[in-house]
């Protein structure tokens, strides 16, 4: 089976809010996967419901295969790390560490052990005392230790300093070298992550509307910057996504699609300057658009 997860027709409301709308897709084994979109737009109610901690409304939902849903078979297999993780009361961070042993099959403690000095988090430590950059690295360091078949982390580095966010990219991205799996980051600091992901996928007001390896999408557009005349002669055949006029005449232009051969050459001698779109402004652009054609569709009504 090369899918972990797969989706059709997922939708959830809670009364008359649609928090996912028809959402499909599916999730190839041993990749790390990019769940992206704003604050709000259905990322943490997806992976609640990919791991059983919510119901879909409608639609199909099977991870490894089955529903999750009280499936021991599936659930033994993921781990999901957030940002709000709670512990039992008087806990310390050893004792975290050895629920966790017990709770996940393919567990390293070496590994663990050293997640713990590189992040410098005390072991004897109460979960309590910690500060929220710490409970952030505790969290981390399960999620990696784990070394669960799928795991889902959703925004849990976010009380990491930038120094940590980035050890903590790097302990990922060595260690699936290492040992693959199927990694989710949930996420909107997009920047950050980009060089991580093989694949992505973007949700905006509870739908999906993109879903596509992130080599291919960071084809998808290219920003052309010159005099505004030889602009719009160059972009002319392009779908326009965004327009910025730099003075009286010189414009800079975000258009879809790749360059065809010779395109580089057409815009050498109209002296245009090409520049790629970073995954961060495509996210922006897109989700830019998916709130226009909502604002425009809910106006023909």
């Amino acid at each position: 089976m090369s899918h972990v997860v797969h989706v059709e027709g997922l939708t959830k409301h809670y009364g008359s809010v649609i928090a996912l709308d028809d959402v499909s897709f599916s999730v190839t084994r041993n990749s790390i996967v990019g769940l992206l979109g704003r604050n709000g737009a259905g990322k943490t109610t997806l992976l609640q419901i990919l791991s059983a901690q919510g119901f879909e409304t409608s639609g199909r939902v099977e991870v490894f295969g089955e529903h999750p849903y009280e499936n021991d078979r599936v659930l033994s297999q993921i781990c999901f790390i957030k940002e709000s993780q709670k512990y039992p009361d008087g806990f310390t961070v050893r004792h975290v560490l050895d629920a966790a042993r017990l709770m996940y099959r393919g567990w390293d403690d070496p590994f663990a052990q050293s997640l713990l000095a590189d992040f410098d988090l005390p072991a004897g430590r109460g979960v309590k005392k910690l500060s929220r950059g710490m409970l952030s690295a505790l969290g981390v360091i399960v999620g990696l230790a784990s070394r669960a078949p799928l795991t889902f982390f959703d925004e849990p580095y976010l009380g990491l300093d930038a120094v940590a966010r980035h050890l903590f990219y790097d302990r990922l991205l060595q260690d699936y070298a290492d040992n693959p799996r199927t990694i989710v980051l949930s996420t909107h600091l997009i920047d950050e992550v980009a060089d991580l992901l093989e694949h992505v996928l973007l949700i905006d007001r509870g739908r999906l509307v993109v879903d596509q390896d992130a080599d291919s999408l960071r084809q998808r557009a290219v920003t052309v910057t010159g005099p505004s005349d030889n602009v719009a002669r160059f972009t002319a055949a392009h779908e326009l996504l965004h327009r910025e006029d730099l003075g009286t005449a010189f414009a800079r232009v975000t258009v879809a699609g790749t360059l065809e051969p010779g395109d580089r050459a057409k815009a050498d001698e109209l002296g245009l300057g090409l520049e790629p779109v970073s995954l961060q402004q495509l996210v922006v652009l897109t989700t830019g658009q998916s709130h226009r054609s909502h604002e425009t569709s809910e106006e023909s009504r």
